[in-house]
């Protein structure tokens, strides 16, 4: 194209540029209608600024779209000729730099100059006319650019707009349609602007206006009573996430200008998962991910929150991390607190029901903090071998609170150790084990310790002389069959009579034994030299049979070798198998061989009896 005198070229590669916001910048070419609206917040209140004694509703933003156009106009401060040359054609320079209003930047959502542009991901022309406000006379101005890189400009008479203020009219590609039908501005309109201060009307052609925020948010709206507050804002929250809350706690900030809503997810979410926040700057919609706003540890809140004082990144899509929003983070976490903590000394029956469903959360916070920690540790449900409860509960009926250093662990030893009287706390789950140890801060007179296998089978009864007298062949066959699983073999007495066996073998000792096997199986290399420098006495794992247990007794009394030995590995089997742990592969086999052999001992007897009868 050969440009006429009047046309100018944009002093960039404008099609490199569209290219560069739609793929690396923006999320979706539907951020054009903010960046529209944006501008023409910004603009409205430079006019404020300028006419501070107009009446309030006196400024405004009309939005237009037919299916031909779309067209954003606004009574802002608009632009003079310089300002249009100077403004709309280096990208990177923004009117809120202009002399007069660069110390008042902080009043206005757009920093970066590139906003208008963004009209291009959706339009091939862009057409502005607007008039100064600055000036009492001053004429209007036109201005076209072009997605091939070129614009014109043209100073027109002050009537071709009479009022002060900009218009920006679109020509949507054909392409384009998905964002730019009047049914999808409108909707676009309301969810980006319907926070906004300054009135937003939108038109579709047929002349009858709508409101596209015809309500102040919900927390600026005043109410007959607290409870209708309260429902109110549980409502908007619903509206928001699409969840009904399972309560609701209002956010302030006066410092930085920050009021909103966090609503209490009603279902556990998985630990970590970090849900997006919708975040307005200045009523304007910037995000409904931004995750940033709170800490990790509040996975259990949804937040719906409008700020003054929080930088947006240059696409305005996200927070710019800074002092300020490190601030309001940790503000908005002691807002938690407090509603945790109020809660706890109010309403028991909302507390009970939020850690039902996120005692994780607390659990994660409790950890760090030591304020939750008291309040809360007391309410948080564990599960021990008295079934789920809490460790308030638990340590009134058990001097010494046990803890497992595993899920696995403490399902290996729970039945026996309830039937012998300890207090056991499956310490395995994320968090629990630290916070049971921290059970005497809160309990001064509880003890917590560890539990060690030694402690499990002290608390075992020994069987009498005469009886391990009798069953001290069918011991030594079963430890020379289960040697290879560096594991010994006892005969004692416990309570629940149907467990036959219990495998006392912590993780610390299968590593160890792990470790060993290693080193010996790199003997004389350089890791063999290193790992037998740290070889310790390698701890045994313990196969504990039930003499109460009439399987048992009947396996002790077996006067066959390898019956007897077959009975001692499907009893180890069985046991590993209850521990819920990781069978090793030579455990598998093991189990699989024994029970083979037993089947087919059973059929050799059974056959047998039947040639004999």
């Amino acid at each position: 194209m050969t440009l006429t005198p009047a046309d100018r070229a944009f002093q960039v590669d404008l099609r490199g540029l569209v290219d560069l916001l739609s793929h690396h910048l923006y999320s979706s070419p539907r951020v054009y209608l903010r960046e529209l609206l944006q501008n023409a917040v910004d603009a409205l209140t430079a006019r404020r600024a300028l006419e501070p004694d107009a009446p309030a509703d006196a400024f405004g933003i009309r939005l237009y779209a037919d299916g031909s156009v779309v067209r954003v106009e606004d009574d802002g401060v608009g632009l003079s000729e310089a300002d249009v040359h100077t403004f709309l054609a280096t990208i990177g320079r923004s009117s809120k730099r202009a002399e007069g209003i660069a110390e008042q930047r902080g009043d206005f959502i757009g920093q970066f100059g590139i906003g208008l542009l963004s009209c291009f991901l959706v339009a091939d022309e862009i057409h502005v006319l607007s008039r100064s406000a600055r000036t009492p006379d001053a004429p209007a101005v036109e201005w076209r650019g072009h997605g091939d890189g070129s614009y014109s400009v043209r100073t027109l008479p002050a009537s071709a707009r009479t009022r002060p203020g900009t218009t920006v009219t679109l020509t949507p590609r054909s392409d384009a349609g998905e964002w730019t039908r009047p049914a999808q501005v409108r909707a676009l309109g309301r969810h980006f602007g319907s926070l906004l201060r300054h009135p937003v009307v939108f038109d579709d052609g047929s002349g009858a206006g709508a409101s596209v925020n015809p309500e102040p948010a919900p927390w600026a709206r005043t109410y007959p009573t607290p409870g209708a507050r309260s429902r109110a804002l549980a409502a908007y929250g619903q509206e928001v996430f699409g969840f009904a809350p399972l309560d609701t706690i209002e956010l302030d900030l006066p410092a930085v200008g920050l009021k909103g809503i966090a609503c209490v997810l009603p279902e556990a979410v998985p630990a970590g998962r970090r849900h997006g926040h919708r975040v307005h700057v200045k009523g304007m919609l910037l995000s409904e991910q931004a995750d940033e706003i709170l800490p990790e540890w509040a996975f259990f809140v949804r937040c719906v929150i409008d700020a003054e004082s929080l930088r947006p990144t240059a696409s305005r899509e996200a927070l710019y991390e800074d002092d300020t929003l490190a601030a309001v983070r940790d503000a908005l976490a002691e807002r938690l607190r407090e509603w945790i903590a109020r809660a706890a000394a109010s309403d028991p029956e909302l507390l009970g029901r939020f850690l039902q469903t996120h005692h994780l959360a607390v659990k994660s916070l409790a950890v760090h903090d030591d304020e939750i920690l008291r309040l809360l540790l007391p309410w948080l449900p564990f599960e021990t071998t008295d079934g789920h409860t809490t460790l308030d509960e638990f340590a009134r009926t058990h001097r010494t609170v046990l803890v497992t250093s595993s899920v696995e662990e403490f399902r290996q030893v729970a039945a026996i150790a309830s039937a012998a009287g300890l207090g056991v706390v499956n310490g395995g789950y994320t968090y629990d084990r630290e916070l049971v140890h921290r059970l005497p801060e809160i309990r001064p007179g509880a003890s917590v310790a560890d539990l060690d296998p030694a402690t499990l089978t002290a608390h075992l009864d020994p069987v009498d002389r005469e009886t391990e007298l009798a069953a001290a062949a069918y011991l030594a066959l079963a430890r020379d069959a289960l040697a290879v699983f560096d594991c010994d073999v006892a005969l004692r007495t416990f309570h629940p009579a149907s467990a036959p066996a219990l495998l006392v073998d912590s993780r610390e000792a299968r590593h160890e034994r792990t470790r060993s096997q290693l080193a010996r199986e790199q003997e004389g290399g350089l890791w063999g030299d290193i790992l037998g420098a740290l070889r310790q006495e390698a701890p045994r794992a313990q196969l504990i049979l039930n003499q109460l247990n009439p399987l048992v007794r009947t396996a002790v009394a077996i006067d066959e070798p390898e019956l007897a030995r077959t009975s001692a590995e499907a009893l180890y089997g069985q046991a590993a198998l209850l521990s819920r742990r990781p069978l090793r592969p030579a455990e598998s086999s093991l189990i699989n061989r024994s029970f083979l052999d037993l089947l087919a001992h059973a059929l050799r007897k059974d056959s047998s009896l039947r040639e004999d009868s």
